[in-house]
């Protein structure tokens, strides 16, 4: 194994999303030049995310619900106006088929 892969600099970081108005705590080597006066009031480095389990619509329960009959519906409905020109195209060029054969046996 590789020696000296995994980064040993751990310390407090506070993660921050200021959309949600959510922060915390933890442990990481995730580095930034920006800090923050945390609760127990200690200074901590602050890692801004623009994502968390406070705003992800997964976790909020905000997911947008997938109408699977109307995909359904929207599909038969293309696959049938498509089967409408086929039929339409071929009964196009079977008309055109007998005015040219009726114009050559003349």
């Amino acid at each position: 194994m590789k020696t000296k892969l995994h980064p040993t600099e751990y310390r407090p970081v506070v993660f921050s999303d200021e959309v949600a108005g959510f922060a915390f705590l933890t442990q990481s080597t995730a580095q930034t030049t920006e800090t923050i006066k945390w609760e127990d009031g200690n200074e901590y480095p602050l890692v801004k995310v623009h994502i968390s389990s406070a705003s992800h619509p997964f976790f909020t329960g905000e997911e947008k619900i997938i109408d699977t009959e109307g995909r359904v519906d929207r599909f038969k409905a293309k696959f049938a106006a498509a089967e409408a020109r086929k039929v339409a195209l071929a009964s196009k060029a079977k008309k055109a088929s007998t005015r040219k054969a009726s114009k050559t046996e003349k």
